[in-house]
């Protein structure tokens, strides 16, 4: 008896191979989704340029058997969602804040805890660090894989006042960027407000918040020198490091060549260095376009760290490392490279 195409549909077969079964030669296409403005190559937001760079060089060293395409400022989907959807294999990659997949997998809130990354030298060291093995095994459990390990400085730019020391966040209202870092703010005395960095700069301009922190890209890129009258810069060490990575879905990445899988975590490993330079960059950059229109710049100086880190021993890292067995591992790991 012979099996026709309508006796396999029928049975289920043929949907059941579809994803596994590509013809010689068949492209691939792979969608990258990002929160931040577009740009090109050469120019804009160094985040998009990264996922443009890393589309751009895996099509040439696959001789264009695999593409694909940067969908920046949350066109493909909302902000918040690419996280799940990469888990599900429903998106293919992200560059996406790591904690703002806080609510789903719990240890990836370490990825912006704050004093726990003072500088970038400490941030590279996690990939290669227990840390970095703990979380990568966290994330494969969860059906997501690091591509490229991105770190960023940040800082806190503000409408009414400075904001350098804890004493001076009394009584604001300030979006802190994660759940760790709210509770840090909280116990200094201020309001926090939680929204996307995308979100920022209508929150500022409409008086529903008063400061907010978050990388220097980002000060860069949603332009809040036009309404912002003070910047901390993080340039020379902060207690805001955020762990921003470019991330494909594990189901994806399985169904692709191992050639093509080799492709994907050259190119992501390569463009770290680019990732760092980029980010160290624009802390400078973004103190100079705050001076020029008009704000006062200032850095974290060494003894406003120590007071924000003792408040976040105290209360953050402590909520963090009680939470279960697998953040206190991570969190014990991150100490031993401070």
């Amino acid at each position: 008896m012979s099996i026709t195409r309508r006796s396999l549909v029928q049975g289920g077969s043929l949907l059941a191979l579809a994803p596994l079964v590509r013809p010689a030669g068949a492209q691939t296409e792979l969608k990258i989704s990002h929160q931040f403005p577009g740009g090109t190559l050469t120019d804009g937001d160094f985040r998009d340029r990264l996922c443009r760079r890393f589309a751009a060089e895996c099509e040439k060293r696959t001789g264009g058997a695999l593409k694909a395409v940067v969908y920046p400022g949350s066109s493909l989907m909302k902000t918040n969602a690419q996280f799940g959807a990469l888990r599900k294999g429903a998106l293919d990659l992200s560059l996406v804040p790591l904690s703002y997949a806080g609510g789903e997998v719990s240890e990836t809130n370490a990825g912006l805890m704050p004093g726990l990354v003072p500088t970038y030298e400490i941030g590279a060291a996690w990939k290669t660090a227990e840390v970095g093995r703990l979380m990568s095994k966290v994330l494969s459990d969860k059906g997501v894989i690091i591509v490229s390990w991105i770190w960023q400085a940040g800082g806190v730019a503000s409408r009414g006042h400075r904001l350098v020391s804890p004493a001076d966040a009394k009584g604001l209202k300030v979006r802190g960027g994660s759940r760790e870092m709210d509770m840090m703010l909280k116990e200094a005395g201020a309001a926090v407000i939680n929204l996307p960095s995308n979100e920022i700069y209508a929150a500022m301009q409409t008086g529903a918040m008063d400061a907010a922190m978050t990388s220097s890209t980002s000060f860069i890129s949603f332009k809040l020198e036009e309404i912002a009258k003070y910047l901390t810069t993080g340039r020379k060490g902060t207690y805001w490091f955020m762990l921003e990575p470019l991330m494909i879905s594990k189901d994806v990445f399985a169904r692709l060549p191992k050639a093509q899988q080799d492709v994907i975590m050259a190119v992501g490993a390569e463009l770290e260095a680019f990732g760092r330079d980029a980010a160290k960059a624009d802390d400078q950059h973004v103190a100079e376009i705050y001076a020029k229109a008009g704000a006062q710049v200032e850095d974290i100086d060494a003894a406003s760290l120590s007071q924000w880190q003792a408040i976040a021993r105290n209360t953050a890292w402590k909520d963090f490392g009680e939470r279960n067995e697998s953040c206190a591992a991570v969190l014990k790991a991150a100490q031993k490279l401070l």
